[in-house]
């Protein structure tokens, strides 16, 4: 019930303008969960949600911000330029081939910079495998990549 509960304030947060807890209460009695604000409070601090600005004067709760620092960005750029040698894809894989030995530094540096449409990567010594969250993110992350080249 709980991680039905967290998924759904996620999306709740994700999808409506959530300004206090009362109203993350609400939201969810209105979704059929049966809560108390103690409840939303502990779910609020589990989840890592923060408050930012919204309008004059107002805040809005949110999920937090993963920060990519720029030099991750920047290493990918040169691992990719320096170990990859091609890439394809099948529905939502991807595949890159690298220099032997190089694939699990270029799939360590993808999953530092944490991309929103990779679910993860597998890597072996000279191929990574990319698990995009469905088939319609593919064309994103392979127009990073072919800018990661150039």
């Amino acid at each position: 019930m709980k991680i039905r509960r967290q998924k759904k304030i996620l999306e709740l947060v994700e999808q409506k303008v959530i300004r206090t807890q009362e109203e993350l209460a609400e939201a969810l009695k209105e979704a059929g969960f049966d809560v108390t604000q103690a409840t939303v409070s502990r779910d609020i601090k589990e989840l890592g949600l923060v408050k930012i600005p919204f309008q004059k004067d107002s805040y809005r709760y949110a999920l937090p911000q993963k920060t990519v620092s720029a030099a991750s960005i920047e290493r990918l750029k040169r691992l990719f330029a320096d170990a990859v040698s091609s890439y394809d894809q099948s529905e939502n894989l991807i595949v890159i081939k690298t220099l032997p030995g190089a694939a699990q530094g270029v799939a360590s540096a993808i999953d530092q910079v944490a991309f929103p449409e990779i679910l993860g990567t597998i890597a072996g010594d000279d191929t990574i495998l990319i698990i995009a969250r469905d088939r319609e993110q593919v064309p994103k992350i392979l127009a990073r990549f072919d800018e990661f080249l150039t």
